[in-house]
């Protein structure tokens, strides 16, 4: 589940409480917990029925507003999703580590070696991450073109690497994380 970073920044601040979605069936439940770019946000519950002051909570000022940007999707029952700001993303804490000890690098080869395994794309862990150093804050689109991969691949694998600590996520493009950095050094050397 995506957020826009308005609506990012009203969760954390506590002033948007929903959000909702156009679902066949709803994509999550009731307690799971979504890594943003603002921290964890925790679903607390999830209903069908939508009024004007779950509008204003989602940050729309009209119930016409919210309902307009659901003409397009066809197909599907309009869900309104509780949601609260849970904690800082861990991720941050992981990627800013500047120290890497060789039992820790072992583990984080071991898990990008277990990306490439499994890839019907063959090993790609090291050419994405040596792409994302060479070509700092490129967009997606333009990185994916460089490195010979769809954009769509690109932006789901590059979060398995962000979610490792190895990269960080910019408007527009990546960038290597400190501990990313450090890694990459330690393989090339």
């Amino acid at each position: 589940m995506l957020f826009k970073q308005i609506h990012l920044k009203g969760i954390r601040s506590g002033t948007i409480s929903l959000a909702f979605r156009k679902w066949k069936r709803p994509s999550v439940k009731k307690g799971s917990q979504i890594k943003t770019a603002a921290g964890v946000i925790k679903i607390t519950d999830i209903q069908e029925d939508i009024t004007l002051n779950d509008a204003k909570n989602a940050g729309f000022k009209r119930l016409e507003d919210l309902l307009k940007m659901f003409e397009k999707v066809s197909e599907g029952k309009l869900y309104r999703i509780a949601v609260q700001y849970h904690s800082p993303d861990p991720r941050i804490l992981l990627r800013e580590q500047t120290e890497l000890s060789e039992e820790a690098f072992g583990r984080l080869q071991a898990k990008l070696e277990r990306l490439d395994r499994f890839s019907k794309q063959g090993a790609w862990t090291l050419s994405i991450l040596k792409a994302i150093e060479k070509h700092p804050k490129l967009r997606a689109a333009e990185l994916a073109t460089k490195t010979g991969r769809e954009k769509d691949w690109l932006k789901l694998n590059v979060r398995k690497l962000k979610n490792l600590g190895l990269t960080v996520s910019h408007h527009p493009g990546y960038t290597l994380s400190p501990l990313g950095k450090i890694f990459l050094k330690k393989v090339i050397r």
